[in-house]
């Protein structure tokens, strides 16, 4: 069964992120945390990176989740509405001065080198987004009188809390019945949840979802699957056929779920990378172009930009091979720059998506 996304112009919104956005700090070039003179500030989270990217692209997209009236709060809010993006669902709660309780939530990342990996460490306890709880956003009104085509959220975020899983399976169930397409990156982090509780907080919300993101490893942490013959500790190149025998295991005991996406990445240093990716929709799986020895600047953030170019393909009606095609291209040229929300035009994903090269243009 296919897509069937509903018209633009019956929406407000044509997609809408809910998860954490997040205040990261960065040494310049690729040095090292503790000898930084000096830190680079960007914003960036999981979902919001999608809605971001969007707006960049053109689309109408909003993103919801928890803000406070600190600065660094108006940091996050300014800088979603430079593009355009809508922040008026978001959680905000009056800043107490010292952050005991609703703080923007910061992390520390290290941009590799080499044969040194790159490296995020968390700041993001007691955030803001974290202390949502069931009741803060009214759906009714999103959904309902606005309209919303397409609801992002993931992993990360469900992740945080007790509230916020509680809030995750508010916003889909809500998305669902009101017709809206709802995708969902796995984006498991160890270093927030286990396995177990991944598990049991997801299941439960996969009857409510259109479209699984995610890589062995999320398959396999968050929702049970194993891939026959990867072990997801020691990595290495991903075998694409066990792969896909997996997805058709998840989507016969899930015939709800319409797009399953991953991509597919091999890491030979921290800067080059084998990159593509492969999409099941529909009954048929779909193989993007592939990138070898791809030559990248930062890659946090290109799982995001994946997910950015492929729902993109769907909201403007392309087909999955554009879709797949878009996503690969839009993951590759997010690599190309520092940070983890896009910079990307709809020009050059184009350009890119579409078989062109890197000559210069003058």
């Amino acid at each position: 069964m296919s897509l069937k996304v509903k018209p633009a112009e019956s929406c407000q919104f044509d997609l809408v992120a809910l998860g954490e956005s997040m205040i990261r700090l960065s040494p310049p070039g690729h040095g090292r945390i503790e000898f930084a003179p000096a830190l680079e500030v960007w914003v960036g989270g999981g979902e919001y990176n999608v809605a971001y990217a969007l707006a960049r692209l053109g689309l109408r997209t909003g993103w919801v989740g928890g803000l406070n009236t600190s600065p660094m709060g108006r940091l996050i809010a300014n800088h979603a509405r430079a593009v355009g993006m809508d922040v008026s669902h978001a959680v905000t709660k009056k800043y107490d001065g010292v952050g005991k309780v609703d703080r923007i939530g910061l992390n520390f990342t290290e941009v590799g080198h080499s044969k040194r990996a790159s490296v995020t460490l968390y700041d993001r306890g007691h955030t803001a987004t974290a202390g949502m709880e069931p009741g803060d956003v009214n759906w009714k009104k999103l959904f309902g009188d606005q309209g919303v085509r397409w609801l992002h959220t993931g992993g990360i975020f469900a992740a945080l809390s007790e509230g916020t899983r509680k809030v995750a399976a508010e916003a889909v169930k809500a998305a669902h019945e009101a017709g809206t397409i709802v995708s969902y990156d796995l984006n498991f982090r160890s270093k927030l949840w286990s396995s177990k509780e991944a598990i049991e907080t997801t299941k439960p919300l996969v009857p409510y979802i259109d479209c699984l993101i995610g890589n062995e490893e999320d398959f396999q942490k968050v929702l049970g699957y194993d891939v026959e013959g990867v072990d997801v500790e020691k990595g290495g190149k991903l075998d694409t056929t066990a792969f896909k025998a997996m997805v058709n295991r998840v989507v016969k005991d899930y015939p709800n779920v319409k797009v399953v996406g991953t991509t597919l990445r091999g890491v030979k240093t921290a800067l080059v990378n084998d990159w593509s990716a492969i999409m099941w929709h529909d009954g048929k799986f779909y193989d993007g172009p592939q990138y070898p020895d791809l030559e990248i600047e930062d890659r946090v953030g290109g799982g995001d930009g994946f997910a950015s170019g492929f729902t993109y393909g769907f909201l403007t009606g392309k087909s999955p091979q554009e879709c797949v095609n878009l996503g690969v291209a839009h993951g590759a040229l997010l690599m190309t720059t520092r940070g983890d929300s896009s910079q990307i035009t709809l020009d050059e994903l184009e350009h890119v998506a579409g078989g062109g090269s890197a000559r210069i243009k003058r």
